[in-house]
């Protein structure tokens, strides 16, 4: 219906006395207080709003430290950045600028950056302070290169003004500001000893499992995992917004429009389909709005959010089943990326996806095992999707791995999965997903590095 097409449903949606939601009631077991307390405080590291593509942002994050800490505006401003930075930041589009790529974020990050904002730091942009950033561009005082035989995750930003220099490093985590050092003098250096930020990051606290993952989700009590509805109410409002324009490719409005409804129909599926795209829609063109994000990526925060709330929705759960399958989807994410690392050759709607695909399956009623299912069969499909950098075609790719996940779900409540004598899956889920990250974080460098050789060697 149109109605529902404009999401404008709330969550008091849940008010409803009379659910439909198949699932069934849990039995409640005692988790070690101290691995809740510790997964708790990962989810809030890991889910944080971010405003535009989290790459760009991240170096005008760096450029706004540099420049705080200078003191004054840079005459000059160098940035050093790993391919993986600079692939991902090459074609997106920069929150409120309608410019794309990385000269106007690093501008503005000099300009009217507040590194206190984290991922949210360009919030304070103005007319005024967008002019004099595309000046900053037309004089040239921004130059920026590759770094190699660094992290994935590398950013260094050098300004520059009058006899004074000023350098940031940000390594292994998006707002993780490693270094920082004035006219030659260190003010702080948080790296580990013999750490020259050319290292795959800094080890987990906590190592996660599926089993782990899925009992956390079962059985915290729910007003403690309840600030997981963060993400539908912020995800939420980005798709809502990009119904006032149009967005990048459009792909929500395809899905919703005309032909999206006479050939693809107007159901739970395509429900899905058109919510989660619109958010990306408005986010990789630049849309000046936050996401909620999910271990450095707002795209993965959306694909893990916005299916699950739109089945949900649909099937007219309650508010505590929707919280599980939120936790669920978006502490997937999390345990995935621990193992595959933040940036890398694999486009990370493959790893939201499959969270995404794991709360769906719990929906439908879905147990353990069935969970499991659909894990297997989504790393059975879409593994080895690349990424090509973020921008606005990124709405597509979304679209495949939501696309996925309800097909991998509806195959599991069936009991079917994809078995260890097919391709990469194994009979323990657990190593399962390390065959998969193994495939993104290592058997993928070379196509990581022809991608960036062919994205950087085009006319355009």
């Amino acid at each position: 219906s149109k109605s529902r097409i404009v999401f404008v449903q709330s969550i008091s949606l849940f008010s409803i006395n009379h659910y439909l939601c198949p699932v069934k009631s849990k039995i409640y077991i005692s988790m070690d207080k101290t691995i809740q307390t510790q997964i708790i405080k990962l989810i809030h590291q890991e889910v944080i709003p971010a405003i535009g593509c989290t790459e760009p942002v991240a170096v005008a994050l760096a450029a706004a430290k540099a420049a705080e800490v200078l003191g004054r505006k840079p005459e000059k401003t160098e940035v050093f950045l790993s391919a993986n930075i600079l692939k991902n930041a090459m074609g997106v589009g920069i929150p409120g600028t309608g410019m794309v790529g990385l000269p106007i974020a690093i501008a503005l990050g000099t300009l009217i950056g507040k590194s206190a904002y984290g991922l949210e730091v360009l919030r304070d942009l103005t007319p005024e302070a967008l002019a004099e950033g595309k000046q900053m561009i037309e004089d040239k005082c921004i130059h920026i290169a590759l770094k190699e035989n660094v992290d994935k995750l590398y950013i260094e930003v050098v300004c520059s003004a009058g006899n004074e220099t000023l350098r940031v490093v940000i390594c292994h985590g998006h707002t993780n500001i490693v270094y920082v050092e004035k006219n030659g003098a260190v003010l702080t250096d948080l790296r580990k000893e013999g750490d020259a930020c050319d290292a795959a990051g800094e080890d987990e606290e906590l190592k996660l499992s599926f089993s782990t993952v899925y009992e956390f989700a079962m059985q915290m009590p729910v007003d403690e995992i309840r600030f997981i509805l963060e993400t539908a109410d912020l995800n939420r409002k980005a798709a809502e917004a990009s119904l006032k324009g149009n967005f990048g490719h459009t792909v929500s409005k395809t899905v919703s429009g005309a032909y999206g409804r006479k050939y693809m129909g107007d159901s739970a599926y395509t429900h899905m389909l058109a919510m989660t795209a619109a958010a990306c829609d408005a986010r990789m063109d630049g849309a000046m709005i936050p996401v909620m994000s999910n271990s450095g990526s707002g795209n993965q925060g959306i694909a893990a959010t916005l299916p699950v709330l739109s089945f949900a929705e649909d099937i007219e759960c309650t508010e505590e089943q929707l919280i599980r399958a939120l936790m669920l989807s978006h502490l997937m994410v999390i345990y995935i990326k621990q193992s595959l690392g933040r940036l890398s050759a694999l486009c990370g709607c493959v790893v939201a996806a499959t969270g995404a695909s794991c709360g769906i399956t719990y929906l439908m009623g879905g147990d353990k095992v069935q969970v499991s299912y659909a894990i297997k069969n989504m790393i059975g499909n879409i593994t080895g999707m690349i990424c090509d950098g973020a921008k606005p075609s990124c709405a597509m790719k979304v679209s495949s791995g939501v696309s996925t996940a309800m097909l991998s779900a509806l195959m599991a409540m069936e009991n079917k999965v994809v078995t260890p004598v097919e391709g990469i899956i194994d009979e323990d889920v657990d190593k399962s997903i390390v065959n998969l990250t193994s495939i993104g974080s290592k058997g993928m460098e070379a196509t990581d590095k022809l991608v960036l050789d062919i994205m950087t060697g085009k006319s355009c």
